[in-house]
Order: structure tokens, then sequence, then C-alpha cells
């Protein structure tokens, strides 16, 4: 099937690369002329692992190309994908600018009857609102249709073809059919719902999973202060089928471009239908106190950082990303900034030259720059090159071997032999080994 993506973020990359593999043809459009000369090249915009070689694949094998026109991507399009961002202010009022603008190009740009499916996370009654402007402003039948991602930034190429499932939301059975068909080859089963309730699934799972990081993030400050374990605590809870163990690790809260924006037009959506909702707020509040535990550990143990070199390791919200949207290392950052402290930060793939990050940081190459002759280490993002750190470098290369873990990436019990002065989240208690009998 000929089908175009008007978007080459995360979700439109990805997604336009996934169903060229599995044997569609596929447009990508974007409005960023430098962006498609790079991916007509095979250059992604976006780090993440294993997408620049399915680019290649694609456009080498003729499946997959890209282009800045509307009117050219739209041309041969059965189907049209909308990958646009619709980013969330702080007041919680989704932004559709961007959606509309790409909504009412392809209206013009549509020139035989075409299915349009919005893969944006975008409020409840879109769908509805998209089908009526395609109405007034498309020259031909448009069926509008909901299906919304479910894709983690760093796991997104496994997430698309080993999901759990592909919501379809339509008034229009025809229109469902097709999008079964495009979905067919990935094999992964489908639920077919109205509009609304495929527009509502994306912001309530997504809010589901950020309450269970916080309710576990708040628990793990409770074992801190009564001496249990948050790892044994969740290992105990994560047995239960109900409960399951999948976010239930205990850190420095949650950031990136997903679970922020979405409890936070969660909350609005419910604001507009006239609705309080009290737990979601909690959530969110509970995450923002969550990003900064570790400053407030550190001004614990150091009283002042003023002066002091602090080095950060992990700037990314979470492994396998570039992505620093929300990060918890920006908070970090920012708040030892300005109580004078001197930082150095280290990332695998999160360079100097990124315009998030705060300009008086000092960003390195390496782990052993962050830490030389540091007086503290935070760590913040649990990549493999991190959590493959021995205790007895923290002590070689640290002026004061001061290690303040946000993702319980290290043994205690190790730190502790080599007279590391080790705090981590909520493993206050003695620490035993897991064992399932």
């Amino acid at each position: 099937m000929n089908i175009s993506i008007v978007g080459t973020g995360y979700v439109g990359l990805v997604t336009g690369v996934g169903l060229a593999e599995i044997g569609h043809h596929v447009t990508c459009i974007d409005i960023d002329e430098e962006k498609i000369r790079k991916l007509k090249r095979g250059i992604s915009p976006i780090y993440e692992p294993g997408i620049e070689s399915l680019i290649l694949k694609n456009i080498s094998e003729e499946r997959l190309d890209f282009t800045a026109s509307f009117a050219e991507g739209a041309r041969f399009a059965d189907v049209v994908y909308l990958a646009v961002g619709t980013p969330t202010g702080i007041d919680g009022q989704i932004d559709m600018t961007y959606f509309n603008k790409a909504a009412s190009e392809i209206a013009e740009a549509i020139i035989h009857p075409t299915v349009v499916v919005i893969k944006s996370t975008v409020p409840v009654g879109t769908n509805a609102s998209l089908q009526k402007l395609m109405d007034e402003k498309a020259k031909h039948k448009v069926s509008v249709v909901s299906n919304p991602e479910f894709l983690r930034e760093g796991m997104a190429l496994r997430d698309l073809f080993e999901g759990d499932r592909i919501v379809i939301g339509a008034e229009n059975e025809e229109s469902i059919q097709i999008m079964e068909r495009i979905n067919s080859p990935f094999n992964i089963p489908v639920v077919a719902t109205s509009s609304k309730s495929a527009e509502l699934i994306k912001y309530a799972s997504n809010a589901f999973l950020a309450t269970k990081i916080s309710f576990i993030n708040e628990i793990a400050n409770l074992c801190d202060r009564v001496g249990a374990d948050i790892q044994e605590v969740s290992f105990g809870m994560g047995l239960d089928k109900r409960i399951g163990s999948q976010f239930l690790q205990a850190g420095i809260g949650y950031g990136g471009s997903c679970f922020p924006k979405d409890t936070l037009g969660l909350l609005q959506i419910a604001k507009e239908s006239d609705m309080d909702f009290p737990l979601l707020q909690e959530v969110i509040q509970t995450n923002s106190r969550q990003q900064k535990i570790l400053v407030k550990k550190l001004l614990a143990k150091l009283d002042t950082v003023k002066g002091k070199k602090i080095a950060i390791l992990g700037i990314a919200f979470k492994p396998n990303t570039d992505d620093v949207r929300e990060a918890p290392a920006l908070k970090i950052m920012g708040e030892l900034s300005n109580q004078g402290a001197i930082i150095y930060a280290y990332d695998p793939v999160v360079k100097k030259h990124s315009s998030a990050l705060p300009q008086n940081i000092r960003v390195v190459d390496t782990i052993e720059d962050a830490l030389n002759q540091a007086d503290a280490a935070l760590i913040v993002t649990e990549w493999e090159e991190i959590k493959a750190l021995q205790a007895k470098e923290f002590k070689k290369w640290m002026k004061h071997p001061v290690v303040f873990d946000g993702r319980n990436c290290f043994d205690p019990d190790e730190m502790l032999r080599l007279e590391v002065n080790y705090q981590s989240i909520g493993r206050g208690g003695e620490q035993k080994v897991l064992i399932l009998k």
C-alpha cells in the first residue's frame, strides 16, 4: 500500500521505517529541507538504536522516500499518517498549531479518496474536528482514523515490531479494515474502538505508568526512613500478577517527551470536562519533588556545594536516547549551578553542542574526565557504561569518593567495602539477596 507520513520525529520516522520494512511504499514528509536531505542519505535526526540501518535498507529497496513537499508526498498515498508534535505548555494546554497546519496542508494536497490517520497524541474529540476540516477543505472523500502510538524512546523499533496491541479508533468500518490490512504483517493484536476511546487510551496508559513510577518512588522514600530496602519491596510486590514488576524501579522520577506532556495533557482534558483529577495532580507534584531528591541528599551530606566540583553521570532522560526533554539531569544541574557548584557532566550520546543544556555546564568526553578530582558524583542516567563502573574507580579518580546513585546501579556492600561514601534511593535497610523460594 502507498502510505505517507507527515513528520519525521520519533513517532513519524519510526512508524514510516517500520511500515516500509513490512512491505509498504512509504513517503515521509517534513518541512525541514535540511532534515530531508540528511534522511535521503540515511542520516537519522534522532538517536534510536538500529534506525539508520533500516532507513538505508528500505531506501535501497525503493520502499522508503523523503520529501519536503506535501503535494508530492500525498500524490500517490492511499493512507496519510499525521505524526507531528503536539507539545503541552506548563499550564497543560495542548498546542495543536503544528498539527492543524499539517492537517490543512494535507487536505489541500489530497487528489483522491484517502484515509487520514492521527498518530500524534491529541485531545479527545480531535478525530471529529479533523473529519469536519477534511469534509470542508478536501476535494475528495477522507476518512479519519485514530491510531495512537506506544513507542518508548530507545526501544521504539522493538515496540513497533513486538508491541502489545495496535489501537484503531474510528466510526467507519471500512477504514478500520484498511488499517487492519496495513498492520497485519506486524502480527500484533488489534483493538478496534470508537475514535474518542482510542484518543483517551494513549493518555490513560501513560498517566497510569507515571502513577506507578511516582508511587514506587514514594515507597522508596519511606524505605529510607524506616530502614527497608526498596529493591526487596519492589521484588515482592512485582510477583503479584495483578501488579507486575514493570515500572517498579525506584529512582529520580520520569522525564522525556511523553509522561510529563501526557499527564499534564490528561489533566487539561479533565479540566475542560469540568472534572477534578487530584490523583493525577499529586503524581505530577510527586515526580517534580523526586527529580530533586539527589540534590537534597547531596546538600544534607556536604552542607554547601559552592565552589565544589560535582560530577553528573548521564544527561539524557533515559538510556539509548539523546532526548533531554524534561530530563531530571537538567533540573539537577540547574539547581546545583544556582548554588555555585562547578558541574562536569558526561553522557555517551548527549554532547556539549546540545542547545538544551545550561551554558555553564562543562560537558566532557569521558567518565574519568567527569569524576577526576570531583567532590561528589551523581548517577542520573543508567547507561550501561556507567553501570559498569567499579567502586575502585570512584575511589581512584575522585577527590572525595562520595556517590549519590539516582538509579540504584551499584552494590552498596561493595561500595562500603572499598570505603566509598554511597547513597542510593530507598535502600536504607540491610541488604539481602533476593531468593524466590
